[in-house]
């Protein structure tokens, strides 16, 4: 996981990737590399709120609210899941 990625971290989708809803999962494109990733409902939930700015905090009491997860544990898969997008040039970290 990246080491500059925690809670505080505010991250948006970028802007070089293409997204669509596939019946409450998520299929991304990130053009430039033509690198392509398929989410579930708990992903695809993510990925629709960071298509505005936030904090992963927010993110991780938004999915915290909205489904049966402990707190730190949803907070490290949001983690690792976001430092995968990162990685691939579909999610920028946003320095506050």
């Amino acid at each position: 996981m990246s080491a500059s990625l925690s809670a505080q971290s505010i991250v948006v989708a970028s802007s070089d990737q293409l997204s669509a809803d596939l019946a409450g999962e998520a299929a991304v494109l990130h053009v430039p590399s033509g690198t392509y990733f398929g989410l579930d409902e708990v992903g695809a939930r993510i990925w629709g709120l960071l298509q505005q700015p936030r904090t992963l905090a927010e993110v991780r009491d938004t999915i915290v609210s909205e489904y049966d997860v402990d707190a730190a544990r949803c907070e490290q898969d949001i983690l690792e899941l976001v430092a995968r997008l990162v990685e691939h040039g579909l999610v920028e970290v946003r320095v506050s």
